[in-house]
């Protein structure tokens, strides 16, 4: 019965081992169930929890070898001592270990009596040895080695990372060209900056004066020349032009009609009509003119009575009326001149001829002014008929101005003269002073007058005019800014006055207002002048072809 009783035991115990030898030959099974695990036949052998059990399992060691702290286990339960195999039977054969490892070594035990699966060691691949870190292990377990560097490899590398960037670039440049301001047209000269007309120079061969001072110009073309020391000497009559200038700018009359105001005729002035000394104009106590006639009795007998008539007639008294002229002297520039009465008679009255050819120049802009000067002689009522000193008024072209003569003084003369040209009327100033001749006054006036009509002829003879420019031809461009040009072309003749070896200045300029960035063929778009001061002469430049907007390309090839 002992013998029936421990039969059916050991037999029992047979399968039971033969189980844990299975199980053991399972234990180097990658998903194999933790030793730990109590059995369980009906647990499924294959889950996802089973298998990152198992992922844990193996990493356990690892982690185990990091120097960080761990909480103390817990105390382990009893070992239950394993069965021992049935008397009489054959030991079982120890597991196989999945690494190599001893198998004869022992095995780590659970609370349960079962054994535990030992983590097999993974070490990369050509270790030779298992020394290395926990971090190298976890490296080489995770890591995937970079492909070995090649010159190719690089370049396609680079080209990955720059391409973008460039790109980007390239579109920010494209849409900051396309947006950016238009640069402002310009207009360009493609004519000589200044024209100079053939021949020998005019000035170096017109007749001037030995003596004194002498100037000439053409008004709005240029200087003929300066002759002489220009020191201040005195001018006799030729006051009397400032205080005409004065009283018309004071008391304005228009044109050659409009007469002003009437004047009477005070005391003084009639007193000093009888004088032998000096020109006067005679008149009477009572009379009344009107400006207009003063101004003729001024200018054309060249009355010094009336002189001082209308300098008190218009300031008060005659000392008022010179601070005037003084003051209008430095207003016109005329910075050598010393005024001291309003009508020459004092010596103590000086100019040069440039600072009196600036008063002419001033003063020929009124046409009143002009009207008068230009009377070789004028009836007025209640004097007579009177004649002007100025013989030369009976010359070909001759329109003025004042005589003057003293002893002091010598023969002096303002004078002015027209010249037709190119189908515009010239106006010639001139001036000369300090001219002597015979034994008289009235020789060294007509020595003045003489010296003073060879210079206008002269210049009358010389004088011309030359097409600088002809219609329809090409004088300068439109500049877009950006690379672009448009041709500009004279709208008309440029025909300017001249005299020979005259050099004049040719300019190109804008429209007020600028240059536009479009416009159509013919438009205007600059003036082209010739000359200088309000009497040059000017034609429009206009488009030859369409002004059209700068391109999209050229936008972007500008920088």
């Amino acid at each position: 019965m002992p013998e029936s009783a421990e039969g059916p035991q050991d037999a029992a115990s047979e399968p039971e081992d033969a189980a844990g030898g299975a199980a053991g030959a399972e234990d180097v099974r990658p998903d194999a169930a933790p030793a730990d695990a109590p059995a369980d036949a009906s647990q499924p052998e294959d889950t996802g929890v089973h298998r990152a059990e198992v992922r844990r399992s193996l990493l356990r060691p690892l982690v185990s070898d990091l120097p960080a702290e761990r909480p103390a286990a817990p105390p382990a339960a009893p070992a239950t001592p394993a069965a021992a195999p049935a008397p009489g039977s054959a030991p079982l054969p120890p597991a196989a270990s999945p690494d190599g490892a001893d198998p004869d070594a022992e095995e780590p035990l659970g609370p349960d009596g079962t054994r535990l699966m030992q983590a097999p060691q993974l070490l990369p691949p050509g270790s030779g040895h298992t020394g290395s870190t926990p971090l190298k292990l976890l490296a080489a377990l995770t890591n995937t080695p970079p492909p070995e560097p090649t010159l190719m490899r690089s370049i396609r590398r680079r080209f990955k990372i720059w391409t973008p960037v460039v790109v980007l670039l390239a579109v920010v440049f494209v849409i900051v060209q396309a947006v950016r301001p238009l640069p402002a047209p310009s207009l360009r000269t493609a004519t000589a900056s200044s024209y100079a007309f053939p021949g020998t120079a005019l000035p170096t061969t017109m007749p001037w004066p030995a003596e004194g001072q002498s100037v000439a110009e053409v008004e709005g073309v240029g200087s003929l020349g300066v002759h002489g020391a220009q020191t201040p000497v005195p001018i006799a009559s030729l006051t009397k032009v400032m205080t005409a200038y004065i009283v018309l700018r004071d008391h304005p009359i228009k044109g050659a009609s409009q007469n002003g105001p009437m004047i009477p005729v005070d005391k003084q002035a009639a007193e000093e009509s009888g004088s032998a000394d000096e020109s006067t104009a005679h008149v009477t106590e009572g009379q009344q003119f009107t400006e207009r006639q003063m101004l003729q009795l001024l200018l054309v007998p060249s009355g010094n009575n009336i002189a001082r008539l209308l300098a008190r007639w218009d300031a008060g008294t005659q000392e008022a009326f010179v601070a005037k002229m003084t003051a209008t002297a430095k207003q016109l520039g005329m910075n050598h001149t010393t005024y001291t009465g309003a009508s020459g008679f004092e010596e103590t009255t000086v100019s040069t001829a440039v600072d009196q050819l600036a008063l002419a120049r001033e003063v020929m802009k009124n046409e009143a002014f002009r009207s008068v000067v230009a009377l070789a002689n004028v009836t007025i009522p209640g004097v007579g008929t009177i004649y002007n000193n100025n013989n030369d008024l009976v010359k070909p072209g001759v329109v003025g101005i004042k005589t003057g003569s003293s002893t002091p003084a010598g023969g002096a003369l303002m004078w002015a003269a027209h010249k037709t040209v190119g189908g515009k009327q010239q106006l010639i100033l001139g001036v000369v002073l300090q001219q002597h001749g015979g034994v008289t006054v009235n020789d060294s006036l007509n020595t003045a007058l003489a010296r003073s009509q060879q210079l206008i002829e002269s210049v009358q003879g010389g004088l011309t005019s030359a097409t600088v420019v002809k219609k329809g031809e090409v004088v300068g461009s439109v500049d877009d800014g950006l690379g672009g040009s448009t041709p500009v072309v004279a709208g008309a003749d440029l025909t300017a006055p001249g005299w020979p070896g005259l050099r004049t200045p040719v300019t190109l300029t804008p429209l007020p207002g600028g240059l536009p960035h479009s416009a159509k063929a013919g438009t205007a778009v600059g003036t082209l002048t010739i000359g200088s001061g309000p009497d040059a002469t000017k034609v429009p430049a206009l488009l030859q072809s369409d002004l059209a907007s700068p391109s999209f390309t050229s936008k972007l090839t500008h920088f």
